[in-house]
């Protein structure tokens, strides 16, 4: 006798549910959907900052969609775009995109419906962000072609993140737009910029030899540091200078003397010659940094 597996036909159903853009889990590897923790805290910092307390749940709610569609989006359309170098990278071989899991055609798919889902996130937050999707969707695209021709790159994605607390702060107060979040929008400029940075000695000798321009292959590994320090260095700064510029209180300044500790350790143990610790210094403590930036936020308003 022979019987059927419910299980089987569940899993198979599935799987032609997301046949427009492929299976779940090869989108969320595509995309990368963990690494949202580096931007969703700060869009809602910048909504607590505004609010000075708990923002409207109507709000927070179409915030996030808004912001993981975005980023979404972004990943995606960055992974078409540079389909034609990861196919060479011995690193990025394994991605969904190159080894067919995902499709051309269902990326581009996706990418439309997150494109769709993010402006119509925005529509429902408040008319100045509706206003505003396109460009900024048009920004964040911008970053995926930016390697081809400067090291800004680096700074470009940083800034592309660094949206997310005026972002939030533009979903609870779009008429008035102070010191804060602008501070915060630098901040988070800056500490993208290091990280990528690092992220970028893992391809350094491959940019060089396809000619692509990440401040590693431009510039060479010493300066690429000094570079990634600077770049901490103005992320303490500009933290320190936006809880002056929103009145946090005390806890917001150990939250801060945390934040700069970590950015100390995350340089120290970050060796072009030794990428041993390169996910350490870019996704676990990175990590940890923006939701900690979120709970000081609240705490020095609160406390």
């Amino acid at each position: 006798m022979r019987f059927k597996n419910p299980f089987g036909q569940m899993s198979l159903s599935m799987d032609s549910m997301a046949a427009p853009f492929g299976r779940f889990t090869d989108i969320c590897r595509m995309i990368k959907i963990e690494h949202s923790v580096f931007a969703l805290p700060y869009a809602w910092a910048g909504a607590v900052l505004a609010a000075r307390g708990l923002p409207p749940l109507w709000s927070m709610v179409f915030l996030t969609i808004a912001m993981v569609a975005a980023r979404s989006f972004a990943m995606a359309f960055n992974r078409l775009v540079d389909l034609p170098f990861d196919r060479d990278n011995p690193r990025t071989q394994s991605r969904p995109l190159v080894s067919g899991a995902i499709t051309t055609k269902q990326t581009w798919a996706f990418c439309a419906f997150m494109a769709i889902i993010f402006v119509a996130a925005c529509a429902c937050i408040n008319e100045v962000c509706l206003w505003l999707s396109v460009p900024a969707l048009i920004f964040s695209a911008i970053y995926s072609i930016l390697k081809r021709f400067t090291p800004l790159c680096h700074f470009w994605l940083g800034a592309t993140l660094g949206l997310a607390p005026l972002a939030g702060w533009l979903s609870v107060s779009p008429y008035s737009l102070t010191m804060p979040p602008l501070l915060l929008f630098l901040a988070v400029t800056f500490w993208v910029a290091a990280f990528d940075i690092y992220y970028a000695f893992q391809d350094m000798d491959f940019d060089v030899a396809f000619g692509l321009h990440s401040i590693p292959a431009t510039y060479g590994p010493s300066t690429a540091l000094v570079l990634a320090a600077f770049s901490h260095t103005m992320t303490s700064v500009f933290l320190l200078l936006a809880g002056f510029a929103a009145g946090l209180h005390w806890p917001w300044y150990l939250v801060w003397f945390g934040i700069t500790v970590m950015l100390f350790v995350e340089h120290r143990i970050m060796k072009p010659q030794d990428l041993r610790y390169v996910n350490t210094a870019f996704f676990t403590l990175n990590g940890i940094i923006s939701p900690v930036v979120l709970v000081g936020v609240i705490l020095g308003i609160y406390l």
